[in-house]
């Protein structure tokens, strides 16, 4: 059975290879749905499709991002070549503006300028870039995977902070019982001294003052509500024991709530309107912290 998991995490890894050195890092953060972004160097198309395919194998939710940094560290004296036709368009345009009385150009300023210092080829065989992006491709799962532990740490210490909301409600639930069952001879009650008020010398009043009651009885029951609660209650502790759970949280939040607000509304007792309205806050608090669980 797989942990727990959070949405939020950090996860490194190194490697090099053929000349290189890279440098991986995953990170993710909460989503209502799976996202994978991809973020590295030019000419490294095969590797972004391999990043985002191992993200969506490990993950169910959460925006994932990955990151790599690549460097070439091969030496010599062909590493870096200056592109003459770009440089002399620059030299113009710098004697050109010279000649207007700004300052002359340095070589290091124009060596800075974009394109005209070029870096060879990364990689020309294609077979060669293959293996290499293989290499890096094995270095991202790593990134990945410890990322992956990293969210099933946040999940862990989750797992009671939901597991004591779960029991809040459950308690609830069954004080809920308990007050309801008093509702019919509250409801009696209160219809009983209305009615005697208003009208005491009614013929059939006691027969009526039962039928009425009655009605009034079917209308408040909550037996329905409190059943659905506890298979609601049964369920949520199901889920958390299970992964990836975060979606089917999400939507029995919504039945949670729903119960809730119809328990309120149905409530003939100050009591029982107590209990509906703090549940109702145990179920948002719940909500809350379901929204970090992947």
């Amino acid at each position: 059975m797989s942990k727990l998991s959070g949405m939020t995490g950090f996860g490194r890894a190194d490697g090099a290879g053929q000349g290189w050195t890279w440098s991986i890092e995953a990170r993710s953060v909460n989503g209502r749905n799976l996202e994978v972004r991809f973020r590295g160097p030019g000419g490294f198309d095969n590797l972004e499709r391999l990043a985002k395919a191992a993200g969506q194998a490990r993950f169910a939710r959460g925006q994932v991002s990955i990151g790599v940094q690549a460097k070439r560290v091969e030496a010599g004296e062909a590493a870096v070549t200056i592109n003459a036709a770009v440089l002399a368009r620059y030299l113009t345009l710098a004697n050109e503006l010279a000649e207007d009385g700004a300052t002359p150009p340095s070589a290091d300023g124009l060596l800075a300028l974009r394109g005209v210092l070029e870096a060879p080829e990364e990689v020309d065989d294609p077979e060669a870039r293959a293996a290499l992006e293989a290499a890096m491709a094995a270095t991202v799962e790593q990134a990945l995977d410890a990322l992956k532990t990293s969210r099933e740490g946040e999940g862990a210490l989750l797992k009671p902070v939901l597991a004591d909301f779960i029991a809040q409600i459950e308690a609830l639930v069954a004080s809920a019982e308990t007050e309801a069952s008093a509702q019919v001879d509250a409801i009696r009650e209160r219809f009983t001294r209305r009615i005697t008020e208003l009208a005491p010398d009614a013929p059939g009043l006691e027969d009526r003052i039962f039928l009425e009651a009655a009605a009034l009885a079917t209308k408040a029951d909550v037996r329905e509500e409190l059943d659905r609660l506890t298979a609601h209650v049964a369920a949520a502790r199901q889920l958390v024991a299970s992964a990836p759970a975060g979606r089917k949280l999400d939507f029995l939040m919504q039945e949670f709530m729903r119960e809730a607000n119809t328990l309120c509304s149905k409530s003939a007792t100050t009591a029982l309107t107590g209990i509906g309205l703090e549940l109702k806050a145990v179920v948002e608090q719940l909500r809350e912290q379901v929204q970090n669980v992947e």
